[in-house]
């Protein structure tokens, strides 16, 4: 849908690149750490709210938070590359701030805890708009050379948050309780986001009408319905990154409602429980930086297999060991193998993707990722109500390490390294 994209006067001073972008990529990279945040205010304390403050029993009604979280973003990352190319990448990140400004209100005042489901639905809304834009912008801004490097920037920020933000909440918590205390961080997040994105951030469709002119191979007519077909199912490369994507945030969705519960069991205190809930997203955040770049190297194939193989370890060390020190190394683990899986499969769905419909694409494959959130905290709620909490992390680690083969059938690479997709994706698929 190139012929979407405005001509301006403007057009004529883009440029495409990191050097010559860096204020708007630094402040999108801002931005992205809290939206970041709005995630980190959950991962310690809600679970805890649940089971403490509302006295619920059943780890399946505990963990389903996650499950609208999960099924709203789902659906909110499919909507979000459409509206990107109707709207503008700006107007769709200030819709996803004023969506979620209401959530740490409502956590903090929930009678119910229906009231903490429906916060999570908005939250849902809120990643799905504005962790979309900031990613999709970043990409637009510095081109197809330095994909890696920018969403491995782009994930460092907004997963160093969600960890920063989880060790504090569990000092805070311990300190003065699970509410209101930890959850006005999210206050001051969703204020200051919102109000950079308004005020500062510019559209980069621009960007991308550069791009698209400069393409060697210019774009078929290509629906929606026939990029959802080609990124779910009918190449073998983007169905490898789906299926990765999705098993990847299965287990992170598992984590953040299981893991908590997990570790009380064993006597845990909140503040210990927080300390492994931050160190799994920050290593994951930090290490990024480097995986980013390295995808861009060394190739997406297997950085996405080993990672994938990597987090699977770490959820088996989990799920086997009762003290904290394994469970720090397994959190240890589990971060850095997705470090190594989320800018990878991010940069594979770029690079199959002409730039006209880029935004879409990414908003299937985020969409297929995204639904893993809903998955994995409903599966592994129904396995630990059944066969103990432990059962549920092991049997979502060896999915995890079925999914890092999948890629290793059916993914493919040239020999630089890089997924050869562009043949296909430039095109609606054969």
């Amino acid at each position: 849908m190139s012929e979407a994209l405005p001509t301006s006067k403007a057009a004529l001073a883009v440029r495409l690149g990191l050097k010559e972008n860096w204020p708007q990529f630094a402040l999108l990279v801002l931005i992205n750490a809290f939206v970041g945040g709005m995630v980190g205010i959950e991962r310690t304390v809600v679970p805890l709210i649940g089971t403490e403050d509302f006295g619920i029993g059943s780890t399946t009604l505990v963990v389903s938070f996650i499950v609208s979280f999960g099924v709203v973003k789902a659906f909110a990352n499919l909507v979000s590359g459409q509206l990107a190319d109707a709207w503008g990448r700006k107007r769709v990140l200030v819709l996803g701030w004023l969506v979620g400004l209401p959530v740490p209100f409502m956590i903090i005042w929930a009678p119910s805890w229906g009231w903490v489901i429906a916060a999570n639905a908005l939250l849902g809304i809120n990643q799905g708009l504005a962790w979309s834009m900031t990613v999709i912008m970043k990409i637009d801004l510095v081109g197809p050379k330095s994909r890696g490097l920018a969403v491995g920037l782009n994930e460092f920020a907004g997963y160093l948050a969600v960890g920063v933000t989880a060790f504090l909440t569990g000092y805070l918590a311990s300190k003065y309780g699970l509410r209101p205390a930890p959850i006005c961080l999210g206050i001051a997040y969703a204020i200051l986001g919102a109000a950079l994105s308004v005020l500062l951030v510019r559209d980069t469709r621009e960007h991308v009408r550069l791009e698209a002119a400069a393409h060697t191979q210019q774009a078929a007519p290509i629906g929606f319905r026939e990029i959802f077909l080609l990124t779910s199912f009918k190449d073998r490369n983007l169905f490898a990154a789906s299926q990765a994507g999705l098993v990847n945030n299965l287990n992170d969705g598992m984590s953040w409602g299981i893991f908590p519960l997990f570790f009380a069991s064993f006597g845990l205190h909140v503040d210990r429980i927080g300390i492994l809930k931050a160190v799994y997203p920050a290593t994951w955040g930090i290490l990024q930086i480097a995986t980013g770049p390295l995808s861009d190297r060394w190739g997406r194939k297997g950085l996405i297999v080993a990672g994938m193989w990597v987090q699977a370890a770490g959820l088996f060390l989990t799920a086997a060991t009762t003290r904290f020190e394994w469970w720090l190394a397994g959190s240890l683990l589990l971060g850095l193998g997705t470090a190594m899986v989320y800018p990878s499969l991010i940069a594979a769905v770029s690079d199959a993707s002409h730039p006209s419909w880029r935004a879409r694409s990414l908003s299937v494959y985020r969409f297929w990722r995204d639904l893993g959130y809903a998955i994995g905290a409903l599966s592994a709620g129904l396995i630990a109500d059944r066969f103990g909490l432990a059962a549920a992390i092991g049997s979502i680690a060896g999915l995890t390490f079925v999914s890092g083969a999948v890629v290793a059938v059916f993914m493919r690479e040239h020999a630089s390294g890089v997924v050869d997709l562009t043949q296909k994706t430039n095109r609606p698929a054969e």
